[in-house]
C-alpha cells in the first residue's frame, strides 16, 4: 500500500476553514449569535497570552457561534451546504489535480487536519477522498457538543493519530502540507511534500532538499 496523505487548510484550500465555517453555521442557523463574533477577541487574546491553547480557543469559538450542543443532523445538513459553498470557491485545483494523479499512480488517499471531522469529511467528499483523520468532538445522544474528543489534530497530535491509524507502516508515505507545524508528520513520512508552502516551511524545505509545489 501507498499512502498519500494532505493536510487540508492553505493544503487543498486557499484560506482556512475554521471561521468561515463558523460564521457559515451561524448566518444559516442563529444569526443573533454574529452579534456574539466581537466577544471571540476575549479566546484570541488567552491564546495569544498562552493562557489556553488551540484546543480551548476552538471550543470556545464554537461555543460562541455555534452553542455549547447543537443538533447533529443540522450540523451534517449545513456541512454538507458549506463544503459546496466554501469548497467551489476556495479549493485549488492544482491540489485536485495531484490527488488525481496520486489516485491514479495507485496510493491511497487520506486527509489529515485540524479541522472538525463533522465538516471536514464533507469537504473531502467533495473531492472524493473516503479517509479523514480530524479533530473529534464529544457527542451527545443527537447532539454535537463543542468539547474536543482527545486531542487537537495539530503539530505532534496529528502525527500521533496518523501512527495510532497505521501501526503497520504502508509501503511508502508521502505527506502534504503548507505549514511548518506539520513537520512532525513530515519527518515520519517516507516522502515530504511542501505545498503552498509558508516562509518557515519553504526554509526548512529547502535546507533538506524536500520538493516544493505551487498550487494554484
Amino acid at each position: 500500500m501507498k499512502l498519500a496523505i494532505y493536510d487540508m487548510d492553505k493544503t487543498i484550500t486557499r484560506i482556512p476553514s475554521w471561521m468561515p465555517w463558523l460564521l457559515f453555521y451561524a448566518l444559516h442557523n442563529a444569526p443573533w449569535r454574529l452579534a456574539l463574533l466581537p466577544l471571540a477577541v476575549v479566546p484570541a487574546a488567552g491564546f495569544l497570552l498562552k493562557l489556553t491553547d488551540r484546543k480551548g480557543l476552538k471550543e470556545a469559538t464554537q461555543a460562541l457561534l455555534m452553542g455549547r450542543r447543537v443538533q447533529t443532523a443540522r450540523v451534517e445538513r449545513t456541512a454538507a451546504a458549506f463544503a459546496a459553498r466554501f469548497g467551489a470557491a476556495q479549493e485549488l485545483p492544482g491540489a485536485l489535480a495531484q490527488i488525481a494523479a496520486d489516485r491514479a499512480d495507485g496510493w491511497r488517499i487520506l486527509i489529515a487536519t485540524a479541522s472538525c471531522g463533522y465538516y471536514a469529511r464533507h469537504m473531502a467528499a467533495r473531492w472524493g477522498v473516503e479517509e479523514v483523520i480530524a479533530t473529534a468532538n464529544f457527542t451527545d445522544g443527537e447532539f454535537l457538543t463543542n468539547r474536543i474528543d482527545g486531542e487537537n489534530c495539530y503539530g505532534g497530535a496529528k502525527r500521533a493519530m496518523l501512527e495510532e491509524k497505521f501501526p503497520q507502516r504502508a509501503e511508502r508515505i508521502r505527506f502534504y502540507s503548507d505549514h511548518v507545524s506539520d513537520l512532525p508528520a513530515l519527518l515520519w513520512a517516507d516522502e515530504a511534500v511542501a505545498a503552498n508552502p509558508s516562509p518557515p516551511l519553504r526554509a526548512e524545505a529547502q535546507r533538506r532538499g524536500w520538493p516544493i509545489c505551487e498550487w494554484m
